[in-house]
């Protein structure tokens, strides 16, 4: 697929997943995976044991991602084999070589301020099935429900973009028509609280993206 193009479809994850039945709501809706946190210090952690049982009720074709931030190995591989991960998500400072190590498909977390080089970053990491390009903060490794200049990131690209960053339904059109990313990242833009999302939001995002991409097809 040529990088620059606009996909046909808008890929997009819901992210910070704790409860099932957020879960099937989020499947019902459409949306092509969910994220579970395995970082004990975000308010939206789940322990492997949680992620199970989530893991277990979700139908085919929903992509479960797990999110890391500078994780053990040991930790990595348990919650990986347990809770049925299709996808590693790597939000820390892991290396190339350490996200590579589990032998599975992976995305690296990117947090994005000025003077990155985002073409040495996925040359470095380009064994990733994409970066996932989120706002910087020196004292988080995400969930600031932030959104950072999108203007930082160029045109031409060697590998596919995971937008995230204070993501709502109220800017999402905007984030699509702006970035054209392969696919966006969700989590506070459709809670009610930390870790418990709205059903209303969470339908309302999914709606926001599927006209904005059908409208960019005419």
């Amino acid at each position: 697929m040529e990088q620059n193009a606009l996909p046909i479809r808008t890929r997009v994850k819901f992210c910070g997943i704790t409860r099932i039945e957020d879960a099937l709501y989020a499947a019902n809706l459409g949306v092509d995976a969910i994220g579970l946190v395995f970082y004990e210090k975000s308010p939206r952690a789940v322990t492997i044991e949680q992620a199970c049982a989530i893991a277990k009720q979700l139908p085919a074709f929903v992509t479960r991602v797990g999110l890391f931030v500078n994780a053990e190995r040991s930790y990595i591989k348990e919650a990986a084999e347990k809770s049925q991960l299709d996808l590693l998500q790597f939000h820390g400072d892991e290396s190339a070589d350490e996200c590579e190590y589990f032998d599975r498909p992976f995305i690296k977390a990117v947090r994005m301020r000025e003077g990155l080089d985002l073409a040495q970053i996925s040359d470095e990491y380009h064994q990733a099935s994409g970066l996932l390009l989120d706002a910087y903060d020196k004292t988080m490794f995400g969930g600031t429900g932030k959104t950072f200049d999108w203007k930082m990131i160029p045109d031409q690209r060697t590998m596919p973009i995971i937008l995230a960053g204070g993501i709502s339904p109220d800017n999402v059109q905007q984030a699509i028509n702006d970035v054209r990313p392969y696919a966006i990242d969700v989590s506070g833009g459709i809670e009610a609280n930390k870790g418990i999302k709205d059903p209303r939001k969470m339908n309302a995002f999914m709606q926001e993206v599927t006209f904005t991409t059908g409208a960019k097809q005419k």
